[in-house]
């Protein structure tokens, strides 16, 4: 295998930065962009890492950063805006790719992974999903002599996660009845490892180029099957209330003003489409995907920790 040097764009995240030290351990060179590398210094115990300032927004200052390098990785995104009308998403996801796209095409980069999201369409319900889905549109006609991918995961989780342990503080925020909106909403969610192993895959070459790959774990559960879980996984039984459609869009309504955004508008339109896989990228990939029940135990609800490992225990013994 040929080491590759590889430069990350959203570097610094909960994908990135496992993405770095997997492909560190694999024995590529990698970069890691960011416009302020001094909030992010604790990236830099991975032996090996370039942490690099650059204004990632900047065409020719992300060009001369790219030169060089055989692989460009765009993972940067967002998940709610600071306003309302979506010019935030557009910005982070579709503007940056097309920078992006063209910078490494001037930098001679030749090859670019794209991470999207499933249900990514340009007539997509939410802003999150429309302007992921321009994104790929740019990449597809911009790219020009450079091989590409491009990803689109269900939801991620993992140590670290905004998603299940998102849900674990809400949990802990209300106590006794959880007023869930979009309950019966499907996903199939994808442990963040298994969608690093992907990235590394087309890193080195084994993903055909011009190729959009699903990713999703084994199994599509609703949104009340995941608080469900989580709800098990942290000892704190709740009594999940399942919201009608018009009740959800009111609760996102409201939580638009509160701050950190736990739930917005956006996010419950993103939940009117099932975030499901039309084929599964891991078996065109030769990968098998860990299964949100056997992997989020370890992780989820440490403060809960031995009373978890003690019920999983007594469930074992009574199998």
């Amino acid at each position: 295998m040929r080491r590759m040097s590889v430069c990350i764009l959203g570097g610094t995240g909960f994908v990135g930065s496992r993405l770095a030290a997997r492909l560190l351990r694999a024995g590529h060179a990698v970069t890691v962009l960011s416009r302020d590398p001094e909030r992010h210094k604790a990236l830099l115990v991975m032996p090996g890492l370039a942490l690099e300032r650059c204004d990632v927004y900047a065409e020719p200052a992300l060009a001369e950063r790219l030169r060089g390098h055989d692989v460009a990785i765009n993972l940067v995104g967002i998940l709610n805006e600071r306003g309302f009308g979506g010019r935030g998403f557009r910005r982070a996801h579709t503007q940056l790719t097309g920078i992006a796209i063209d910078a490494a095409r001037a930098a001679g980069v030749g090859r670019f992974l794209q991470v999207s999201a499933l249900g990514a369409a340009e007539d997509a319900p939410s802003h999150y999903l429309r302007s992921k889905g321009v994104a790929e549109r740019r990449v597809r006609e911009r790219a020009g002599p450079m091989e590409w991918t491009i990803y689109r995961p269900s939801v991620i989780f993992g140590p670290g996660d905004s998603f299940l342990n998102r849900f674990a503080a809400l949990l802990a925020a209300v106590p006794g009845v959880f007023p869930l909106a979009m309950p019966d909403a499907k996903l199939q969610p994808v442990h963040v490892d298994d969608v690093v192993e992907a990235l590394q895959r087309g890193v080195e070459g084994s993903v055909p180029s011009g190729a959009t790959v699903e990713l999703g774990g084994p199994r599509v559960v609703t949104l009340r099957d995941v608080v469900r879980f989580v709800a098990t996984c942290t000892g704190r039984p709740h009594r999940i209330l399942g919201l009608p459609r018009f009740a959800s869009r009111l609760q996102a309504f409201c939580m638009d003003f509160v701050p950190g955004r736990p739930f917005s508008s956006d996010n419950y339109r993103s939940l009117t489409i099932d975030s499901v896989c039309a084929e599964d990228g891991f078996a065109r990939l030769g990968l098998r995907p860990r299964s949100m029940e056997g992997s989020a135990p370890a992780f989820l609800g440490a403060r809960e920790s031995n009373a978890r490992f003690s019920r999983w225990r007594r469930r074992a013994a009574r199998g």
